[in-house]
C-alpha cells in the first residue's frame, strides 16, 4: 500500500484538515459544518480556506453575515452521522477527487469516544464509503510522534515521553503521551475551547455595542485577529478603562456591509498590537520594538467623557478593549466564566501526578502545545507564568509551540501512514465485515 492511497483525516469539531499520506501540508483545510444565508433556504458547504489569505481570496468568498450553522459534532463528539456523511462525501469527490474503494483511511478521533459513537464512524468508513482499510488514531500521539521525528536529538524523542496540551474547538485536553500511546488513566479535560470563547465574545459584544449573536464565522474572524492573552490582567483592566493615547488596547473593527465588501475588518491593523510595548516594564522581555513605540505615540485622543457610552447606530462598527483579553483568560480560569473547573495550568499538574513520579520531571520538561486556541500571542508565556509556582523547583518547565499548532496532529498522521508498518495497523474491510466493530477496535488500544 503506497502512503499516496492513504487518505489522512483530522476530522476536528471546527476544522477538517484532509490529504494524503507522505505529504507535508494537508491538501484541503475547511470548517466541519455547513451553512445558510439568511437569502438562501438551501444549506451550503463553506469553501475550503485559502492557504494565505489575499485579496483575490476573500474577494471570492460568500457572504456568511447571519448564517446558520449545522455541525456533525456537539461538545467535541460526533452525534449527527448523517451530516458527516454529506460532508465528507463532498471532501472525497469534489475536493480530493479520490475513489475511497481503492484508499485506506486514517482518521483522528476525540478521547474517551462512546462505543456507539465508534460504532456510527465505523458504518460511515467501511459501510457508507467502502474504504479499503481503516487506522483510527488519537491526537496526542500523533502530534507527540510528529515532535519527536522533527527534533530527533531533542528530550521528547529521547525519552518517548511529552505531555501534548491540546487546546481544541470544543476542549482543552492534557494528555500524557508515552512511546507513542496517550496514557488514558492521566488524560485531564476542561470543557472550553475555541467554541465557547467566541460565544463568550459574541455576548460582550452583544451587550456593550452591536448585536452579533448570529455572527459566527465573524466573531470568529475577530477573535483571531484581535484576541491575546494578558500577562498582568489587573493592570491590563486598569489600563483598559484610560482614553486616548494611554489605552493601548483600544482597536475598532469594521463590520461587513454587504455591498462594498462582506468580510469584516480592523479598521486601524497598525494598532492591533500596541499592547506589546507594555512588555517593556516586565523585567527579562525583550524592548519594545521602535515602530511599536510609534504607533502608541500617534493614537488619536478618544471622544470626550460624556460620549464614551454613546452608540451610534449609523456606524457600522464597534470598539474593542478589555474584551480582548478577557475571552482567552477563560481558558487560564473558567470559574470567571462561572464554569467548576480548574484552569489550564491545574490541569497540567493533575495530568502529571495522575502518572508514575519517574515520569514527572520528564513530562513537565516536554510540553507541546497544538490547536487553534494556543496560537492566542503570549499564550506559552502565560501558561508558563502560571504553572511555575505549582511545579516542585528542582523541575524544569519548558513549553514548546508547535510551528503550526492546526495542523500538527494532521502532520503526526501523514508521518504515520508513510511508515512502512502502517499496513499492519489498519483493520480492513474484510476484518470489519466478519468481526465486527467492537472486536476491530482492539487493535487501536484505545
Amino acid at each position: 500500500m503506497s502512503s499516496t492511497n492513504v487518505v489522512v483525516l483530522d476530522n476536528g469539531g471546527g476544522l477538517i484538515k484532509a490529504g494524503f499520506g507522505g505529504e507535508r501540508d494537508p491538501a484541503a483545510i475547511l470548517p466541519n459544518c455547513l451553512y445558510r444565508s439568511p437569502a438562501s433556504k438551501k444549506w451550503l458547504h463553506p469553501h475550503p480556506l485559502p492557504p494565505t489569505t489575499s485579496t483575490d481570496s476573500a474577494a471570492s468568498e460568500p457572504d456568511l453575515t447571519s448564517a446558520a450553522v449545522r455541525r456533525p459534532f456537539d461538545r467535541g463528539y460526533l452525534i449527527n452521522s448523517d451530516l458527516q456523511r454529506e460532508i465528507w462525501s463532498h471532501l472525497f469527490s469534489s475536493i480530493l477527487r479520490i475513489n475511497p474503494t481503492q484508499s485506506s483511511l486514517l482518521v483522528t478521533e476525540p478521547l474517551f469516544t462512546l462505543p456507539s459513537i465508534q460504532r456510527s464512524l465505523d458504518e460511515l468508513v467501511f459501510e457508507d464509503f467502502n474504504f479499503r482499510a481503516l487506522y483510527v488514531a488519537d491526537s496526542p500521539s500523533l502530534v507527540h510522534l510528529y515532535e519527536a521525528s522533527r527534533r530527533p536529538d531533542g528530550l521528547v524523542s529521547r525519552a518517548q515521553c511529552s505531555l501534548v496540551v491540546d487546546c481544541g474547538f470544543s476542549f482543552t485536553h492534557a494528555s500524557p503521551v508515552f512511546q507513542n500511546f496517550t496514557l488514558n488513566y492521566g488524560v485531564k479535560r476542561i470543557d472550553l475551547g475555541g467554541k465557547a470563547l467566541t460565544n463568550y465574545l459574541k455576548e460582550l459584544v452583544s451587550f456593550r455595542s452591536v448585536n452579533v449573536m448570529e455572527e459566527t464565522f465573524l466573531i470568529d474572524d475577530v477573535k483571531e485577529k484581535l484576541c491575546f492573552v494578558s500577562l498582568d490582567v489587573p493592570r491590563d483592566l486598569r489600563l483598559a478603562r484610560e482614553s486616548g493615547r494611554q489605552n493601548p488596547f483600544r482597536c475598532t473593527y469594521v463590520l461587513p456591509d454587504g455591498i462594498t465588501y462582506t468580510r469584516g475588518f480592523v479598521k486601524h491593523p497598525e494598532r492591533i498590537h500596541n499592547y506589546l510595548a507594555l512588555k517593556a516594564g516586565n523585567g527579562g522581555f525583550p524592548p519594545v520594538p521602535e515602530e511599536t513605540k510609534e504607533n502608541i505615540n500617534h493614537l488619536e485622543m478618544a471622544e470626550l467623557p460624556q460620549d464614551r457610552n454613546r452608540v451610534d447606530l449609523s456606524k457600522n462598527e464597534f470598539d474593542l478593549t478589555n474584551e480582548r483579553f478577557l475571552v482567552p483568560e477563560m481558558i487560564f480560569h473558567p470559574a470567571n466564566l462561572g464554569m467548576n473547573e480548574a484552569g489550564l495550568a491545574e490541569c497540567i499538574v493533575r495530568a502529571v501526578n495522575s502518572c508514575h513520579p519517574h515520569l514527572h520531571p520528564v513530562l513537565y520538561e516536554s510540553i507541546i502545545l497544538t490547536g487553534g486556541s494556543t496560537l492566542f500571542p503570549q499564550f506559552a508565556e502565560r501558561l508558563e507564568k502560571e504553572l511555575r509556582p505549582l511545579v516542585p523547583d528542582d523541575y524544569h518547565v519548558k513549553i514548546t509551540t508547535q510551528e503550526d499548532p492546526i495542523l500538527g496532529v494532521w502532520r503526526g498522521g501523514s508521518l504515520l501512514a508513510s511508515s512502512p508498518d502502517f499496513e499492519a495497523m489498519c483493520v480492513t474491510k474484510s476484518e470489519y465485515e466478519e468481526h465486527g466493530s467492537a472486536r476491530c477496535r482492539k487493535r487501536f488500544f484505545h
